[in-house]
This record gives C-alpha cells, sequence and structure tokens, in this order.
C-alpha cells in the first residue's frame, strides 16, 4: 500500500500556510507547495486520508498547465526535485511526485467558478428560487425545463469570495468589479471562461465531461497568472460521458463515495470529523487514479 502523507516537515524553510491539502513553505524567492494526502469533506479535514492522492492532483496540475499555457501563463518554476535548492534534495522520499517550485504571486482574493451544466450548489439555489416564484439565480435567468445536470446554452462565470477558513461566499459578478476592480475582474471572468473551454473539449475526447471547475489567480511582475491547482478532482466535477443522463445527479469522479458515507453517519459536520472505513478511502483513491489516467494518459 503507498505511503499516506498527511502532513510534512521541511525544517530549513518556514512554513508559510497549511491548508486542507496543501503545505506551503516559503523558500524566499519562491514558494514550496506540497500536495499532502490529506482530504476534506463540508469544510472539515478527515483523519485519515487519501493514498497517492497528493501525487494524483500533482500529476493533474502539471498536465493542466501545460496544456493550457497558451490560454494563461501559470506559476510553475519546475515539479524536477534536481532543480530544487540544495536544502530540499533530502526530502525527496517526500517530495518525488507530489511538490513542484512556483514564483511567488499577489493573490486574487476571489475563487473564479465556471459552470458548463447545472449542478451542486447552483442546482440546489435554483430549485430553492424556483420554489419562490423565480428561475433566476445570482442574476442568471435559467430556463424554466432546465434539469438536473443539464448542459447549459453557455458556460456560466459564477465568482465567489476566497477565505482561507474554506468558508467562501458567493458573489454577482458586479460584486467582483467592486471587490477586484475592473480590469481584474474582467481577466478572471475572460481567461476563466477560455480555460475552461479549452479543458471542457479536450476532456471530451477522453471521455470526461467537465460539468464546473474553479481556478485561482495572481499577479507577478505585472503578468496574470494561473495559481494553486487547477482542474484535479478536488477543485473540479469531472462525469463519465457513457453514463451522463440528464435529470438526475451523476457519478462523478472525486469524494463521492465519503460524501454518501458521511451522509448517513450521526454527524453534525463540525470537527473533529470521523475516520473513514478503509472501503471508502480505498473507492476514493481508485477514483482520482482513474480520472488522472483518463485525461493525462499517464
Amino acid at each position: 500500500m503507498k505511503k499516506i502523507v498527511m502532513g510534512t516537515a521541511i525544517k530549513e524553510y518556514p512554513l508559510m500556510r497549511r491548508g486542507k491539502v496543501r503545505d506551503i513553505y516559503d523558500l524566499g524567492d519562491a514558494l514550496l507547495f506540497i500536495a499532502s494526502d490529506r482530504i476534506s469533506a463540508f469544510d472539515v479535514v478527515l483523519p485519515n486520508g487519501i493514498p497517492g492522492k497528493g501525487q494524483v492532483l500533482t500529476r493533474m496540475s502539471l498536465f493542466w498547465f501545460d496544456l493550457l499555457k497558451d490560454v494563461v501563463d501559470n506559476h510553475l518554476i519546475t515539479a524536477d526535485i534536481d532543480q530544487y535548492p540544495e536544502p530540499l534534495k533530502k526530502y525527496r522520499d517526500i517530495l518525488e511526485g507530489r511538490s513542484m517550485l512556483v514564483v511567488k504571486a499577489e493573490r486574487v482574493d476571489a475563487e473564479c467558478i465556471v459552470r458548463g451544466y447545472i449542478s451542486g450548489s447552483m442546482w440546489k439555489e435554483l430549485q430553492k428560487a424556483r420554489r419562490q416564484g423565480t428561475n433566476t439565480v445570482h442574476g442568471f435567468q435559467f430556463s424554466a425545463a432546465l434539469q438536473e445536470s443539464e448542459k447549459l446554452p453557455e458556460p456560466l462565470f459564477t465568482p465567489s469570495t476566497k477565505n482561507d477558513d474554506g468558508h467562501d461566499v458567493n458573489i454577482s459578478y458586479a460584486q467582483l468589479v467592486d471587490l477586484l476592480g475592473k480590469e481584474t475582474a474582467e481577466l478572471c471572468r475572460d481567461k476563466s471562461m477560455a480555460v475552461y473551454k479549452k479543458a471542457a473539449d479536450y476532456a471530451l475526447t477522453r471521455g470526461i465531461i467537465i460539468a464546473d471547475t474553479k481556478f485561482e489567480f495572481g499577479y507577478k511582475d505585472g503578468r496574470f497568472i494561473l495559481i494553486d491547482e487547477v482542474l484535479s478532482p478536488d477543485s473540479s466535477r469531472f462525469w463519465p460521458v457513457d453514463k451522463y443522463q440528464i435529470g438526475r445527479s451523476q457519478p462523478s469522479f472525486d469524494k463521492q463515495p465519503i460524501r454518501d458515507y458521511l451522509d448517513k453517519l450521526d454527524w453534525d459536520k463540525r470537527p473533529p470529523g470521523p475516520r473513514l472505513p478503509d472501503e471508502v478511502v480505498q473507492a476514493t483513491a481508485r477514483r482520482y487514479e482513474q480520472v488522472q489516467k483518463l485525461l493525462t494518459d499517464r
């Protein structure tokens, strides 16, 4: 069984932030991103991780950064440990396959969400709006005949605030302009839509629907760049084309086995989270690895 990495301790550099998944170290002129095997549900990090998850996330981000670089530049410097600073090389067994050096960027404090299909929280909000006699959600007018999981006439850009504690709030594009300014808001919208469309078109050739996803952006030396991770099962809803059916929720390549298990428990969705049984852990690991192989052919 693969070694599960729940956390790291790189003594030579200060830990800048430990998020739900990533440990980020400050190297002075760059950052070290390490994708752990931690997994969260309902904004709670669970006590046991998913074997190989951090490596899957890293492989997928590296693949997408390369495929999408003609649409928008990104923060990647290298994922080759031989090119890392010398003090990091003794941590090769931890860093191999799950880390990358990235430039220090000024983060844009917004989650840039693109939805090609109606699902998840947007579908729930539309159902609530319909009970109140309207088909309008966050300023978007939907067809009265629109069903769950149906493809939208055009992808929608639906931003939210960016809060490190995980409690993001959906906002309108006008609110995003007020938050970031017109130029940056336009870049967030236009680059998000362009990246989504290219990625979604590619994914269809691999038998995968990208129902929705989220991006993060930043500035480096005046350049607007894609940062953090991109188009992984942690940030995207991936559906198999051959099982797609309008009018219901879809099987997906993500942590759905974990959500399904937790929903059956008498748990109030607050820390500490319950420990996952091995069969749920393994089912989730298989989904992550399967979608990575399908999309990247690696």
